[in-house]
């Protein structure tokens, strides 16, 4: 398995049009919100990444189904400091849902430390 460099260069990414919730204090009740840069899955396109923080060193992120996804909004969008742009969202997920966490780490044997 490789491992995901972030930040990745922005591509149009296109899930499907979500209309907005009529009002967004009713969907607070049912869903919780995850913000940070969208990405395709790499194996399974019923599925995406979200990257918290793509300018980050560190590998964090989250990975989700689209079917949990009930509303997106488009946040302002990150420049790196050579001008590369990330586009930015907030993405509204249904609770209790399943999600994966992932925090990629270096094996290391901490007892001589």
């Amino acid at each position: 398995m490789s491992s995901v460099n972030f930040p990745r260069k922005a591509e149009k990414f296109e899930i499907q049009a979500y209309k907005k919730p009529k009002d967004l204090r009713s969907i607070k009740k049912t869903h919780v919100s995850y913000s940070g840069s969208l990405q395709k899955h790499q194996y399974d396109p019923g599925k995406i990444i979200l990257v918290p923080d793509p300018y980050s060193s560190d590998g964090f992120y989250y990975e989700f189904k689209i079917e949990d996804i009930s509303y997106i909004e488009e946040l302002p969008s990150l420049v790196s400091m050579e001008g590369e742009t990330v586009t930015m969202a907030r993405l509204w997920i249904k609770k209790m849902s399943v999600g994966i966490k992932s925090f990629p780490f270096i094996v290391e044997d901490t007892t001589r430390l």
